[in-house]
């Protein structure tokens, strides 16, 4: 158990920041999931913007690898072009 009470307090918020990130990578994973399992290009085209920039976001919170997040977004924007 942490002894000083800045290591207990480091305790608590890296369980608040787990949390959010969690949350938040989920979240992105859900979006990403259900673009990829769309069939419609009008409806994956509006999609696109917003998962990119949750993509983005963790990338810029360093919840994902930025490399990571360039080859998810790349990966997406070819599923869409290719829809008809």
């Amino acid at each position: 158990m942490a002894n000083h009470k800045s290591s207990i307090k480091r305790i608590r918020s890296n369980e608040a920041k787990r949390v959010n990130n969690k949350y938040q990578a989920k979240t992105t994973r859900n979006a990403i999931r259900d673009l990829r399992a769309t069939t419609e290009k009008k409806e994956a085209g509006e999609a696109l913007p917003k998962v990119s920039s949750m993509i983005d976001k963790l990338a810029k919170r360093n919840v994902i690898h930025k490399n990571k997040a360039a080859n998810i977004k790349s990966k997406l924007t070819k599923h869409v072009a290719n829809l008809k």
